[in-house]
């Protein structure tokens, strides 16, 4: 007989409902409270969104990340990002290496002061390292960069909501709406309350927390609308707590299992991933939360359709209305 991992029973019989003044009213106060710390103490952007210098380095020794940021720490230029340039163009004893230096405030770029002084770090570090090519970014190019990330999180919003509404109901893409912008806002007011580095990484593990969570309440959802055909004369909140239970061994699984890997790369992954990694672990558990206490809550108190099986009578009848 095969093993079966349960983390939920089989049948549960949880009422979701029980609370939803509290759960919902907390989600609206952490929603508004996000907008208020986003204000206040607005977010911490990183290169891509403030404008800096990226110093392009090339050696015949490999490249060791760790070494050139312990090198650079002792001259405190904020926020450092080193990578490796990987290429199959390159040759053996070909290393490169991008060093990307935020402006400081108040600054349009690193002064030349700064470059020669990292420059010659890294120097010490590796005498053979030499510097191709020194690239600034103004704060023009930060600011598009800025409007083009919140257009790309707006026009996901948009469409995934009309996805929503063609699939189901206006309702159910009203509640996936209010899903996912409560989603957003709060994780986008949990790195302005501690100050966490906000880049492209970061847009782009929103994008991918739209997703994920969409996902949940897609299948809360369909089975939702599979359960109303079904049982046409329960009340529609006793078919939002089964439906919700029925998916809650599945829900609970899929967040757990993804966690699982997240977590390790929260705690294993080093600086360069954490950022990024952090805003999709909190917003899976924010997502998750969202799909079973925000969205079908919207749902209900909007209402919706019980029988999707057969037109209304009132439509059926106005097409024979003017039949002779």
């Amino acid at each position: 007989m095969a093993f079966r991992l349960k983390l939920v029973p089989e049948k549960t019989n949880i009422d979701f409902f029980r609370w939803q003044f509290l759960t919902f009213g907390l989600s609206t106060f952490l929603a508004l409270a996000s907008i208020v710390v986003l204000f206040l103490n607005g977010l911490n952007f990183g290169i891509d969104f403030r404008g800096g210098t990226t110093i392009r380095t090339e050696s015949t020794q490999s490249v060791d990340v760790g070494a050139y940021r312990e090198a650079l720490q002792p001259l405190n230029l904020g926020d450092v990002a080193i990578t490796e340039v990987f290429d199959p163009t390159f040759g053996p004893e070909q290393n490169v290496a991008q060093v990307r230096i935020s402006a400081q405030d108040g600054a349009e770029a690193v002064t030349p002061e700064t470059v020669n002084a990292v420059e010659a770090a890294l120097q010490e570090v590796d005498p053979s390292i030499t510097f191709p090519s020194v690239e600034s970014v103004g704060p023009k190019v930060s600011g598009e960069l800025v409007m083009t990330a919140v257009y790309a999180v707006a026009a996901s919003l948009a469409a995934i909501s009309f996805y929503i509404w063609l699939r189901f109901e206006w309702q159910f893409a009203m509640g996936a709406l209010v899903s996912l912008v409560h989603d957003v806002l709060i994780t986008m007011g949990v790195f302005a309350l501690f100050q966490i580095k906000f880049d492209l990484t970061t847009i782009a593990a929103l994008l991918t927390i739209l997703g994920y969570s969409i996902n949940d309440t897609v299948v809360v959802f369909d089975r939702l609308r599979e359960n109303l055909m079904k049982y046409k004369k329960m009340p529609l909140r006793e078919v939002m707590n089964l439906s919700v239970n029925e998916t809650l061994s599945r829900t609970v699984m899929t967040s757990g299992t993804t966690l699982i890997a997240l977590i390790a790369l929260l705690v294993l992954g080093g600086d360069v991933i954490r950022g990024f990694v952090f805003a999709i672990t909190f917003g899976i558990v924010i997502g998750t939360y969202s799909s079973v206490y925000v969205a079908k809550n919207v749902v209900l108190w909007l209402g919706v359709k019980r029988d999707w099986s057969k037109q209304p009578t009132d439509e059926v009848a106005a097409q024979f209305r003017d039949a002779p």
